[in-house]
């Protein structure tokens, strides 16, 4: 006699399909609510989450710049239209882009004076905006999430690209990105 399979996991409640799906959802809404404290911010000062992030990176390898490839291998998320964000931040004049003379198809940016300055205006509200969206958990618990939250990631990182996003490498090197 063959044994029966094992019977299907039950849901946390009856609200959600499985305890994945309670989780994966709990991480969503909750990223929809800090992410309206970011887009407040940001549009005060007509750039995007996405736009100050690639400028912050791309302050980081200040005075040398990244390739368009590069440098969307090192935002927080995918930037569907890179070529788009980068015409936005260079219309503003806080990036200028220029074709690498060793390959023709190679677009390297670079960060203007005007992005350094930008950042620098807003570098006190980013992180009293950290400090709304998550300074009620104290460092402990804010650890603890970090380190969760990179197990639910590790599985589904490119890895090709993984070790480019300093959060990646946060543990490895025994700090703060």
């Amino acid at each position: 006699m063959v044994p029966a399979p094992p019977a299907p996991p039950r849901p946390a409640s009856g609200v959600f399909d499985s305890l994945e799906q309670e989780a994966y959802l709990q991480l969503w809404r909750t990223y929809d609510r800090l992410r309206e404290i970011d887009d407040r911010l940001f549009q005060g000062h007509g750039i995007t989450a996405q736009q100050y992030n690639a400028l912050r990176i791309l302050r980081s390898v200040r005075p040398g710049s990244l390739s368009t490839s590069a440098l969307g291998a090192r935002l927080v998320s995918r930037a569907p239209d890179m070529t788009r964000l980068l015409d936005r931040l260079e219309e503003q004049g806080f990036v200028t882009r220029q074709r690498s003379a060793d390959n023709r198809r190679v677009v390297d940016v670079t960060i203007t004076r005007a992005g350094l300055a930008l950042i620098g205006r807003l570098a006190a509200d980013v992180r009293r905006c950290g400090r709304d969206q998550l300074g009620h958990l104290p460092p402990k618990t804010l650890h603890a999430l970090i380190m969760m939250l990179e197990q639910a990631r590790a599985p589904h990182e490119d890895q090709s690209t993984a070790d480019l996003w300093p959060g990646n490498r946060q543990r490895s090197r025994g700090g703060d990105a």
